[in-house]
């Protein structure tokens, strides 16, 4: 990693160690990187002693957040989100409590001397990328401990399942972990017609990194209300288990019942159109499965023959009002998600095309929504309900002044 990075980790890791980081509260994402991040963080914590307790979110939302910060003296740990919520946590926090952030998104810095933002996108690292949060909490781990390089597995599944590959293949920090993965044989590298496959060592034998990524986002995000999440940590950190494998074959069937009764929707009622997105709402109908899934749908329809892959692609899902571990929140938002088709991945990348991290985060703030985590090629964020036409009129006049200033 950069040199400023590691001085900021050997700082923030100073004040761990001298508060003896005895319990460590970690908030980490549902998705494969975010659950691989999980993983990471607890066993390099429990082997220096602490405690470890772990929450997965599908989102750091203010509600949940002013929930966790009415406590004081305590150690938190958010893995693969809030590095863009920097200054909301210092402002929540006011130094009560030592928060180190460990993401790959978008960020900005905090405020509070006593909240850490270790997220490489400040030092030049592009998390769409050159570096997943299961790599960024894999590298904070090393800093903790060299010995933790056996960690080297976790990471790189991490930095598969998030899927940003340069030519089909790991570039830059995720490609370092990848290798030193191969190196000690629990990972091995086969080259395909476009890219690499990267095959995975269980008990069993092989396993390919987007199958165990997607067995892992599967429990997470389908299973989310179902404790899917505590299910793909063990996973992580223990193996395959008949459990795991009934949850897993459960929650299967009902993501492909219920993604694909929304996609047959979508091709018998089309799709709202503007001059440069297509969306769609799917309501509350993707229930029980939790709200990662509205980008799951996008990730299944973005390159299909009946959308527009010349478009942004958005779709909307209502937030419950629940979240695991903290019981009833009353949310009233709804989420959305964006993706985008090979052809717009290949204009936004070659600058011909404005990513979703430029417009969609400026647009929901206008309507006082909730941004986070978003990336170039993959973004979200919230609104309250009833805003959603709005949240695309406002996207649509940002794109089009930028088209009229070209």
């Amino acid at each position: 990693m950069i040199e400023p990075w590691l001085e900021r980790t050997d700082k923030a890791l100073r004040e761990v160690y001298k508060r003896s980081a005895s319990r460590v509260q970690v908030f980490h994402h549902n998705d494969a990187d975010g659950l691989t991040s999980g993983a990471i963080l607890t066993r390099a914590f429990e082997r220096i002693g602490s405690a470890v307790s772990r929450c997965a979110l599908e989102k750091p939302y203010p509600a949940v957040l002013r929930r966790v910060f009415e406590q004081e003296g305590q150690f938190f740990v958010f893995a693969d989100f809030a590095g863009r919520i920097a200054p909301l946590l210092s402002e929540l926090n006011q130094g009560r409590n030592l928060v180190l952030i460990l993401d790959h998104h978008t960020a900005l810095e905090a405020t509070d001397p006593r909240v850490y933002n270790l997220d490489p996108d400040l030092f030049g690292l592009r998390g769409d990328l050159d570096i997943s949060a299961s790599v960024t909490c894999y590298a904070f781990a090393k800093v903790m401990d060299p010995e933790n390089i056996d960690l080297a597995s976790l990471a790189a599944l991490g930095a598969v399942g998030d899927e940003f590959f340069l030519d089909g293949r790991l570039v830059s920090e995720n490609r370092k972990a990848v290798l030193e993965a191969v190196r000690q044989g629990l990972v091995r590298i086969e080259e395909k017609e476009e890219g690499e496959d990267y095959l995975f060592k269980v008990p069993s034998g092989e396993i390919s990194g987007a199958a165990l990524s997607g067995y892992l986002e599967t429990l997470g995000a389908v299973g989310y209300y179902q404790n899917g999440p505590e299910t793909a940590v063990s996973v992580c950190l223990k193996g395959f288990s008949e459990e795991s494998d009934q949850l897993y074959g459960t929650f299967v069937s009902l993501k492909e019942e219920r993604l694909n009764h929304e996609i047959e929707r979508l091709k018998s009622e089309p799709m709202k159109e503007t001059p440069h997105i297509q969306w769609f709402h799917v309501q509350d109908r993707l229930s029980p499965m939790g709200v990662k899934m509205i980008g799951v749908l996008c990730d299944s329809l973005k390159n299909m023959d009946f959308v527009r892959r010349e478009k942004y692609l958005a779709g909307f899902q209502i937030i419950p009002n629940e979240i695991p571990g903290f019981g009833k929140i009353e949310m009233n938002e709804v989420k959305i998600s964006m993706r985008v088709s090979r052809l717009t991945e290949g204009r936004i990348r070659d600058g011909k095309a404005m990513g979703l991290n430029e417009f969609l985060p400026e647009a929901t703030s206008r309507l006082g929504g909730f941004v986070d985590a978003c990336h170039r090629l993959t973004a979200a964020t919230t609104v309250a309900i009833g805003k959603e036409e709005r949240l695309i009129e406002e996207m649509e006049a940002i794109l089009e002044a930028a088209t009229d200033r070209e």
